[in-house]
Formats: structure tokens, C-alpha cells, sequence
């Protein structure tokens, strides 16, 4: 009957075994592998014996002729040499997977935020990419109600939106604040009035563009004296509407700065019509653990220590 040998895993301690014969046919001999083992010559010579039991095969020859190996020692050797091999490729790649990610992460992104100068968004992208080469980036942009709705549903792994209200299914961390300011377009009546001839009475003259979004709390608290004309649901809209010179309306300041460096816009009274807005990351407050998202959320923090 054909005896069955190793026929269980390999274990640590066949492994350790295997080095020792490893260290053995390298060194030619027991007596000069005592030195590069630190181990003496019995304790060798019964590790060895371990193994040739283990494998039930005769590895080498030892006695008063010298060391010498067989042929079952000679294939177990090699073999050997490609099992240590493979261990250490594993090794590396193990190690490597624990200092590169792979993978995709989806970002969601409130929109017409690309202009604004206080945020870390645009550097930590570029930075993330740089430090992590094989991550891809599915970038999506919409309206903050579709960002959180995203982000709940999970199919974003974190979203950046103005704060306004605090989801119950949401968690939120501080980013950064953005600057709105009261405009008006070159056709509208307060446009050519210098600074000093307009003061916060005349605004209620003056037709209003109420946003659809959030800001409409803040707005109704700050400013309840406005006299709400119009209403729109996206930035650009409001843009759309102070342009035609019909009437006055908040914009982020970042965003009218292209209109009003062409004189096509103007701010009204900007040290005191003015509000922030508190820009924050979301994640799903239930999500499991995801690296990729740890890892972007670490890059924005440390975006923010910077500043």
C-alpha cells in the first residue's frame, strides 16, 4: 500500500523545518550549519530527521563519507528554494496591499463649488491622486438635496454640501465656510449709485430673488426686510435673473467674481449684506468601513490642520 505523506496543510513548523535543510545544504554539512543556525549538532540532526519522517523520504546521506544529498533531497531542496520564493512574493504583496489602495471612490459634490478658493477640494484631489495612483475617482456633481440623497442611498461614499439642516441617517464634519454677498446687475437702478448713496431701506424697493434651496432659512431670518419677487432653484439661476437688471439677489462671492471683474455686477452693501455658509463633508451614518473613504476623509483633515 502506497504511503501517503505531507498530505495535511504546511505548517509553521514544516516551514521552520525546511529552512534548516535549506541552511544545511547550503553550508555542505551539519557541523558548519551550527554556526548559521546557532543551534548545535544533535538538535540539527534531529530537526532533520523530523522532516525526512514528516516527508517520509531520505534527503541526504551523513556519516563518516560526508553529507551528501539524494535525489528525493535534491527535488525537496529546489522545491525548497520555490516555496521560500512564493512565501516572500506573498509577503511583499501583502505588505504593499496595506500601503496602496485600489479600488473606486465616489465623491459627491455640490455644484458651482469648482470656483471658490476656500476649498480644499481641488488640492486634496490632485494630492490623493498622486499619493494613491490606482484609486479611481467617480466624480459626481448636483444640487446638495441630491448629494445627501446619494450619500443615504449609498451611492456616493461621502458628499460635500452646504449645512443647513442635520439628517438623522448623516454624519457631518466641518470643511470649510463660503461668503455670499447681495448683487445686482449693470442694468439695474442701485448698479451706477456710489457706495454712499445706498443704505439697506432702499433694498425693500427693490425685487428680490429668493433661493429654493437651503439658504432660504438663513435669508428669512438675517434679512426678513427683502421683498421676495422671484425664486430659483440653482446658483446659475439666480445669476440668470440679477443679469437681466430686474432684480437683486445672494451668490456666493466666488461665484459672481467673473461678473463683477467685467463690471456686469455689483455688491450691494457687502459689509453688512453678507452671510456664511458652513460647507461640510457626509458620509452615511450606518456605512461599513470602507478604506477608501477613511483615507479621502483623512487627506481632507489634514487639508484643514494645513490651513
Amino acid at each position: 500500500m502506497k504511503r501517503m505523506s505531507l498530505s495535511g496543510q504546511v505548517s509553521d513548523l514544516d516551514l521552520k523545518l525546511l529552512r534548516v535543510f535549506k541552511t544545511v545544504v547550503e553550508c555542505g554539512g551539519f557541523s558548519a550549519a551550527e554556526v548559521e543556525l546557532n543551534i548545535g549538532r544533535s538538535a540539527i540532526s534531529r530537526l532533520m530527521s523530523d522532516l525526512e519522517t514528516r516527508l517520509d523520504m531520505r534527503l541526504c546521506q551523513r556519516g563518516r563519507s560526508g553529507f551528501q544529498l539524494t535525489e528525493h533531497g535534491r527535488l525537496v531542496y529546489e522545491s525548497t528554494l520555490e516555496l521560500l520564493v512564493d512565501l516572500e512574493k506573498f509577503r511583499a504583496n501583502i505588505n504593499a496591499a496595506h500601503s496602496r489602495l485600489v479600488g473606486e471612490l465616489t465623491l459627491g459634490l455640490t455644484d458651482n463649488m469648482v470656483t471658490d478658493a476656500n476649498s480644499p477640494i481641488i488640492a486634496v484631489l490632485g494630492q490623493f491622486h498622486q499619493r494613491e495612483p490606482e484609486v479611481s475617482i467617480n466624480l459626481q456633481v448636483a444640487a446638495p438635496n441630491e448629494v445627501e440623497r446619494a450619500v443615504i442611498e449609498g451611492r456616493v461614499n461621502l458628499g460635500v454640501v452646504p449645512y443647513h439642516h442635520q439628517l438623522p441617517g448623516l454624519e457631518y464634519r466641518d470643511l470649510y465656510q463660503e461668503t455670499s454677498q447681495l448683487y445686482c446687475g449693470a442694468r439695474h437702478p442701485l448698479f451706477a449709485l456710489a457706495d454712499g448713496q445706498i443704505d439697506r431701506q432702499m433694498m425693500q424697493a427693490h425685487d428680490f430673488i429668493v433661493p429654493g434651496y437651503a439658504h432660504s432659512v438663513v435669508l428669512k431670518e438675517r434679512f426678513p426686510d427683502l421683498n421676495a419677487a422671484a425664486v430659483s432653484f440653482q446658483v446659475e439661476g439666480i445669476a440668470t435673473l440679477i443679469l437681466s437688471g430686474q432684480y437683486i439677489g445672494f451668490l456666493p462671492r466666488h461665484y459672481a467674481a467673473q461678473w463683477v471683474d467685467k463690471r456686469q455686477m455689483r455688491a450691494l452693501l457687502p459689509e453688512t449684506l453678507r452671510y456664511q455658509v458652513p460647507f461640510k463633508v457626509i458620509t452615511r451614518r450606518d456605512a461599513q468601513p470602507n478604506l477608501l473613504r477613511s483615507a479621502f476623509l483623512q487627506a481632507l483633515a489634514q487639508a484643514e490642520e494645513a490651513e
